[in-house]
């Protein structure tokens, strides 16, 4: 596991700087403005090294494991081969399309066909909520029909990746913020028994850690849609494999808990522009970020500090809630 996140840091850390040559050569910058929290242009397109250490971690670990014969179940070896491709597979459509957006632009309604496609190339995979157990009763489970599945799942998907993309408006806020909250879902899941999940984590958790080497304020590169929809893909692909695994309140209101911030930050987003008269994407300075900036007047650093305290409570209360305080010893 440990090894998992250093070969995926180490391989953002190297790849990092080229991408941002890279797109200091073609002109793939985020140019300042009213809407911005930079003075001046930035390179974008930073997910890119984040998915370059992401997927080379995991390959890396697969042929490992398949090398020492540590997979010898078949049933376990297609299960775990069947979701890491699925989820490599879907984590590169959706990095392409934030890729295209960063780039080229995209109107937020092909954006959103874009995620709902990625999303149901994803359920080919069985990347699906089929069901949930009831955490009260134990083995009882609830199964949901397709015309009931489905839209659940698109929602997750749709909703876990745009929450995501709205809290990355500062420097170093999203690749902190993931690294915490992957790091605690990855001590969760380890207590509760699923490793695979767990390996997963650890290659996302070390490339986002790569990357704030240089995402940090003042930063070099920022992630630009590209790893923010990838980021927010993962995280809501490893909420719904756990959900075949554990229950309902471990799988999927812990990583709510834990995203807590930029969830409701979302939901009061949609509330605010709409009571206003404007499109619920309409982009403003009305976030959490922003008022800790423009009201309460702290500077970048400070209030991304901040708000890693703040995520950093709600993982303690998330470790709670799946009865997994246990999991702290493992460390």
């Amino acid at each position: 596991m440990l090894t998992v996140l250093v070969l995926s840091m180490g391989t953002a850390l190297v790849t990092t700087p080229y991408v941002r040559r890279l797109a200091q050569t073609v002109g793939m910058l985020d140019e300042s403005g009213e809407r911005r929290m930079h003075d001046t242009p930035k390179p974008r397109i930073g997910g890119i090294a984040v998915y370059f250490g992401f997927a080379f971690a995991l390959f890396a670990a697969l042929g490992y494991l398949f090398n020492t014969h540590q997979l010898n179940d078949i049933g376990k070896v297609h299960d775990v081969v069947q979701n890491v491709v699925g989820l490599i597979f879907g984590g590169t459509l959706i990095l392409m399309i934030g890729i295209w957006d960063d780039v080229m632009g995209m109107s937020p309604r092909a954006k959103l066909l874009a995620q709902i496609a990625v999303a149901s190339i994803s359920m080919l995979y069985g990347f699906l909520i089929a069901f949930v157990r009831n955490p009260f009763h134990h083995g009882v489970v609830v199964y949901f029909p397709l015309w009931v599945s489905i839209p659940v799942t698109l929602l997750w998907y749709v909703g876990m990746m745009n929450a995501i993309n709205l809290i990355d408006g500062l420097d170093g806020l999203l690749s902190g913020v993931t690294a915490i909250a992957g790091i605690f879902l990855l001590f969760i899941n380890l207590e509760q028994g699923h490793p695979e999940i767990a390996l997963v984590l650890a290659a996302l958790v070390g490339s986002a850690l790569g990357f704030l080497r240089y995402n940090f304020a003042p930063a070099k590169i920022i992630l630009g849609d590209s790893g923010a929809l990838f980021i927010g893909y993962v995280f809501a692909t490893v909420s719904i494999i756990g959900a075949s695994k554990v229950a309902f309140t471990v799988s999927l209101i812990v990583p709510l808990v834990l995203l807590g911030l930029p969830i409701a930050d979302t939901a009061a987003a949609i509330v605010r522009r709409t009571a206003a008269g404007k499109k619920f994407y309409e982009a403003d300075r009305g976030h959490f970020h922003h008022q800790l900036i423009f009201r309460f007047g702290l500077n970048v650093r400070q209030a991304v500090l901040l708000i890693y305290a703040l995520c950093i409570a709600l993982g303690l209360l998330a470790l709670a809630l799946s009865g997994g305080v246990g999991a702290l010893k493992l460390a």
